[in-house]
Order: C-alpha cells, then structure tokens, then sequence
C-alpha cells in the first residue's frame, strides 16, 4: 500500500512537472515573439544576412551602392536605407528584429523569392541564392529595384502607422481645405491665412515645417509644370517665409534643376518636387519636398510642401517622417 502511494505521488509530480514545462515553453514562446516584433525598429534599417567573405568584396560593394547611395534632395549625402551585416549563423535565428530582411547565400541552385508577413508584422524577407558569385550578382541586379519598392513601402507604412498613432490633434486642414492628414507630434500653427497654413516644430538648433496651400488649376500647366510650380513656390515664399534679417525670403535653389516626378496621392494625379531652399539674404538653407495634387472636382491644385533647417543633424528621417505625413493625405470629398 505504501509503494503504491509512493508510485501515485510520483505520477502526480511527473505530471505537474510536465505540465510546468509545457506552460514555461509557451510562456517563454510568447515573451520572445513579443520581444522580436520588428514594429519599434528605427526606420529605413535594412539586415543583411551575408557570410563575411561576400560582405567585403564584389558583393558587398554592390549591395552599397544599390541600397545605401545618397538620399536624393538633400545637402548632404546620407544613405537611402542604413545597412547592417550580420554573418548568417550568427543571425539567422533573430532576424525578426527586423521589417527588412535581404538573405544571401551560395547554393546549388539560383533562386529569388520575397516572404511577406502579415499586415500587423510588417516585414518582408528577400532570398537571393546562386551556386557562383555572379549568379547572385546577375539575379540581385534584376530584382533591386522591386527589392527597394518593397522596403521602401514597407517603412513609410510603418511611419505611418505611428504617426496615425501620435499624430497632432489641429483640424485647421479639415476645415480649411476639406483633407485630412496625419500631422506629426509638437507641430504647432506659425501662420494661417484663407488658403494657407503654415504649421512648424521646433527642434535643436532648427525647425520643421509643413506647408499646405492652394492654387487654381490653370496656374500649373500642362506644358512647363516644373517651371510654374517653383515660380509659385518662390511667390509663396516671398510672401509669408521670411528670415530674420530685413527682406530676407525662401527661394528655390536655382545652382541644379530640383528632381521633379510624376506620382499619386489619394488617388490623384500628382507632382512631386524635391531640392534645397535658400533664405535671401541670410545664411540658411536646407532640403524641401512638394507634392502639387491635382483636384479635379474643386478646380485646383492643393500643395503641400515639408522641409527642415537642422544645420548640426542629419535629415533623412525628419524629411522622411514629413513625406509619410504627406502621403497620409486624404480628401474628405468624391474625386
């Protein structure tokens, strides 16, 4: 009777013990898929799964050159995405940290495939495989370009998705010009008029400001859109963004043609304008980005412009930040 207890105590404690360790293995399971959501990263960070031998030759040149070149529009050059390497045996097993993901590896056979997660993870793994070098090289230099999409959308969505989180609560758009968009925090109004509202946040040693102003239609022509936008630009800024030096004003940089594209917002055909700014006068500058937006149904062009004076920081994010602001616009009425 004895050996008997003894026996059912112990099936009661294999049990127990069992069952702790099927809870610690969920428990921990859970806590280290929290701990590796990628949606805190820092934004624009690319992982990069590559053996250190490929990293610092032909290859890794490449990679640089076709995902780290300069930021167009700024005044400096900084990289479009930060890359950073990781030996695959080192890394594999953490690569959730990150959104963006580029495993490469030498194998018997090519291959390219892009691995979506789902929409509350946010991230994409590419996987480039070939059995040489130029293989890999040959195969990457067919998809960088669908490759850099990817990511790119990828990063302003998550911006997005923040700043729809922290955004600044003024409704001055929505009344003023029938949109609504996704402000980012400590914006604050510096001036406001009838058809033009100048929102700004001050930041060490500078400022970030967005503009949104509108037009009628026929003040941008089919023919020379380039031309008339920056000339309204330079109207706007001799107007209302002035220096604190007497007649001093906000010019488009005229030392090289801004890049200038065709693209959408909210569905509308749209202008997008990216260069540098001058104050007249006085010794500041920095980068801009302008979206002229074409709305059919009111007859004009609604334009909303970023740009920053940070002299002592870089400025990939903060324009970064203002573009996914812009792009977040929508119209509160039917095209």
């Amino acid at each position: 009777m004895h050996n008997s207890n003894q026996k059912l105590k112990g099936i009661k404690l294999q049990q127990y013990t069992v069952g702790f360790f099927a809870f610690f293995l969920f428990f921990t399971s859970c806590q280290s898929k929290k701990e590796v959501e990628p949606t805190e990263a820092p934004l624009n960070q690319v992982a990069v799964l590559v053996d250190d031998k490929l990293w610092n030759g032909e290859l890794g040149d490449s990679l640089r050159n076709w995902f780290a070149s300069p930021v167009e529009g700024l005044p400096q050059e900084e990289p479009e995405f930060t890359l950073n390497q990781y030996p695959i045996k080192l890394f594999e097993g953490y690569s959730a940290q990150s959104r963006n993901i580029l495993v490469i590896k030498k194998t018997a056979q090519s291959e390219f495939k892009i691995i979506e997660g789902d929409h509350a993870f946010s991230q994409n793994t590419v996987q480039v495989a070939g059995h040489t070098l130029s293989e890999i090289i040959d195969t990457l230099i067919v998809h960088v370009p669908e490759i850099r999409q990817k990511f790119r959308a990828t990063e302003i969505a998550e911006c997005q998705k923040r700043l729809a989180k922290n955004h600044a609560s003024t409704r001055r758009p929505n009344r003023k010009f029938r949109v609504q968009m996704n402000i980012p925090p400590a914006f604050e109004v510096a001036f406001s008029r009838k058809k033009f509202l100048w929102l700004k946040k001050d930041i060490i040693s500078g400022s970030v400001s967005l503009l949104m102003y509108q037009v009628p239609a026929y003040k941008v022509s089919r023919k020379q859109p380039l031309k008339d936008l920056i000339q309204l630009r330079d109207s706007i800024g001799r107007k209302y963004i002035h220096g604190t030096v007497s007649k001093s004003r906000m010019i488009t940089e005229s030392s090289y043609s801004p890049y200038f594209y065709k693209t959408k917002i909210d569905g509308h055909r749209a202008y997008e304008i990216k260069g540098n700014w001058q104050m007249k006068r006085n010794f500041m500058e920095g980068p801009f980005l302008m979206y002229a937006i074409q709305d059919r149904v009111n007859r004009r062009y609604l334009i909303v412009e970023g740009f920053c004076y940070a002299p002592s920081k870089e400025k990939r994010d903060i324009m970064f930040e203002l573009e996914s602001a812009m792009k977040s616009l929508q119209f509160l009425e039917k095209k």
